[in-house]
């Protein structure tokens, strides 16, 4: 494949040096930059057989658009998106607790960039979409995304209530956002193997979607707007997500003298 995508920022960059090497084709490091993770980013280039190149800080502006690369550049071989035999697969050799983003029919390409960033800062492992009804992974998603494209699986399916199901079956817990839900997400359990399930724009969640989840939450607002964006209530819901496990792994840790 001749085409090729930049990823930068030293947590993107590093990430994919460690997983997946071979797809890193150029790689660039801010002149005179020294510190720990510059070096550490280096290392795991030339560990890899990849060149390191040198260049200023203007020329790193003018590939990624003046977005914030905090001194690296990476041209990659575009990540291909997974289906859903890949992703039950994945689920059941992980041995962490899975979180999952289940998207029904977000159309905007710059919404779904948006949600694959804040996945990614969340920890997600991987995002799903329909293949119909639903943008894909395109320019647009790309560079909006960031490099999370590059580093958080992307699972395209065929049928995303047959997929519910089958999670479901792996004991997931699906938990839906929809602003008529009577109950609020702060008070819903997002502790477990879940999949946070959220609809598209206008829409919101299809009829069948919203009857497949386990449980419908609310975000609760206080403002004049009936409706938030589907990009910002998907990281609210992811981070409600994130504080609720962090709790959790705390009271573990006092609970166990650690």
């Amino acid at each position: 494949m001749s085409e090729k995508v930049t990823v930068h920022g030293m947590h993107p960059v590093r990430w994919i040096l460690q997983r997946h090497p071979e797809r890193v084709r150029e790689l660039w490091l801010q002149k005179g930059r020294d510190d720990a993770r510059a070096r550490e980013i280096a290392e795991l280039a030339r560990a890899a057989g990849i060149a390191v190149q040198q260049a200023d800080y203007r020329a790193l502006d003018a590939m990624t658009g003046q977005a914030t690369h905090q001194g690296v550049v990476a041209a990659v071989v575009p990540s291909q998106g997974w289906d859903e035999s890949r992703l039950m697969s994945f689920l059941d050799d992980l041995s962490e607790v899975p979180l999952l983003l289940l998207l029904d029919g977000v159309q905007d390409p710059h919404n779904l960039g948006a949600c694959l960033r804040t996945a990614d800062a969340c920890g997600v492992h991987a995002v799903v979409v329909p293949r119909d009804r639903a943008v894909g992974l395109n320019a647009t998603v790309r560079k909006v995304a960031a490099g999370a494209a590059e580093t958080i699986p992307v699972v395209s399916v065929v049928n995303l209530v047959r997929c519910m199901t089958a999670l479901k079956e792996r004991e997931m817990w699906l938990a839906g956002a929809a602003t008529d839900a009577a109950a609020p997400a702060a008070g819903a359990d997002l502790k477990g193997p879940l999949g946070i399930v959220m609809g598209g724009e206008g829409e919101g969640l299809r009829r069948l979607t919203r009857e497949s989840c386990d449980i419908l939450v609310n975000l609760p607002q206080r403002g004049a707007m009936e409706s938030l964006n589907v990009s910002v209530a998907t990281g609210m819901m992811l981070y409600e997500a994130l504080r609720q496990r962090a709790a959790a792994s705390a009271l573990g840790a006092v609970g166990s003298g650690a």
